[in-house]
């Protein structure tokens, strides 16, 4: 099974909680209360986010944390990239070398990058505002965008 960390999932109910809102600042503490986890959490998550550049902190009194820009300009894959790193189901993450031993004679290598490739697409495609929406009646296409990547020859 691929998974997500608890953090990560953590962290996409933060930045949902704070795209509800995007022109608040809220203090971690406050989130922590508002989204039901710990404070040491929320406070890892927050400053995750913000060395990464999806959240800004505000100092002083009526400082905390908010959106760096709007929820329809962020996407799932950065959120979930300043969380867990390179997004990838293998190592073959790049062109580059990576870290399997088999990389040199894997005939599955192009195969891997294609599939990677199309899973960060498919989450680059989906954004912090929609994730604020429930999908309610939303008809999902017969074909995902995942779905027609997969089946599109390779070059």
């Amino acid at each position: 099974m691929i998974r997500i960390t608890r953090q990560t999932d953590y962290g996409i109910v933060l930045m949902t909680h704070l795209a509800g809102n995007p022109h608040r600042s809220y203090n971690a503490p406050e989130l922590a209360i508002e989204v039901h986890l710990s404070l040491p959490i929320v406070s890892k998550i927050l400053k995750l986010l913000v060395r990464d550049g999806l959240l800004v902190s505000h100092r002083g009194v009526k400082g905390g944390y908010g959106l760096a820009r709007r929820p329809d300009a962020i996407s799932v894959a950065e959120i979930i990239a300043a969380l867990e790193g390179p997004i990838a189901l293998t190592e073959c993450i790049d062109d580059g070398p990576g870290e399997c031993s088999q990389e040199a004679i894997c005939p599955l290598r192009s195969n891997w990058q294609r599939i990677n490739q199309a899973v960060r697409q498919a989450l680059e495609g989906i954004t912090l505002a929609e994730m604020t929406q429930p999908l309610g009646g939303r008809r999902v296409p017969h074909t995902s965008p995942l779905e027609q990547t997969l089946s599109s020859p390779v070059l």
